[in-house]
């Protein structure tokens, strides 16, 4: 999808994304929320700065601020995104209190070694995939030593995700990444103590199993998955 096209959607996102995640029970806002409490555990376990500077790259219109400031209160986001539209609806959102990032070029306009974690939720399945090692260079580039990223994606294993990505507006022309591609590509970038884990085994009716996804996260059916590198 171009930027045209995601800013041709901005407007109505929430909408669109919750029509097609029906099955699954759920709202939008469950998705975001169980993305940034794995992301504060993760970021913990690195002992990355609970205080630091943090990037939401490929933010969209802002679906993960809410959950960041409730899992990691203290820290600061740089919400960076390839749509204006999509960074519109984020500042009328939250106004001033999250910092916006216009991606014009194939680098970031940050220095390097600035941030002290980053994440993308659900983003690279619209990158081409040629440039995904040159992106996270990039990304690795603008992190700490040691600071964490974590990229979350549909998993193409499990068929249920493969029919909502085919069905919705949103994913036009998505590729879907394994979690063992997106793996090697972040070893391709130069990261370190690389780790993945599938999630999202039960829907909203089962959600009382959903203590038992601990245990599951090597099992390849999760909905989506995320894989973790250390710059």
């Amino acid at each position: 999808m171009s930027e045209a096209e995601f800013d041709r959607h901005a407007a109505k996102y929430r909408e669109i994304h919750a029509a097609n995640i029906t099955a699954s029970g759920e709202a939008p806002e469950y998705f975001a929320d169980y993305k940034m409490r794995d992301f504060a555990a993760m970021a913990r376990a690195c002992n990355a700065s609970l205080q630091g500077r943090y990037l939401d790259f490929g933010c969209g219109v802002g679906n993960s601020v809410a959950p960041f400031r409730e899992h990691m209160p203290h820290a600061q986001l740089v919400a960076a995104d390839v749509s204006e539209g999509s960074l519109t609806r984020l500042r009328e959102a939250f106004g001033d209190s999250v910092d916006t990032l216009l991606i014009a070029s194939d680098a970031l306009p940050l220095p390097s070694g600035s941030l002290d974690g980053a994440f993308a939720c659900c983003v690279f399945h619209h990158i081409p995939p040629e440039t995904h090692v040159k992106i996270l260079q990039d990304l690795r580039r603008v992190l700490r030593p040691g600071a964490p990223l974590m990229v979350y994606e549909h998993n193409p294993l499990n068929p249920l995700t493969v029919r909502a990505v085919n069905t919705c507006p949103l994913d036009e022309n998505a590729i879907l990444i394994r979690a063992d591609e997106l793996r090697s590509r972040f070893a391709d970038a130069g990261f370190a103590h690389i780790s993945h884990h599938y999630r999202v085994f039960f829907p909203a009716f089962l959600r009382r199993l959903r203590p038992l996804e601990s245990q599951l996260r090597k099992v390849p059916l999760g909905a989506q998955y995320f894989v973790l590198g250390r710059a």
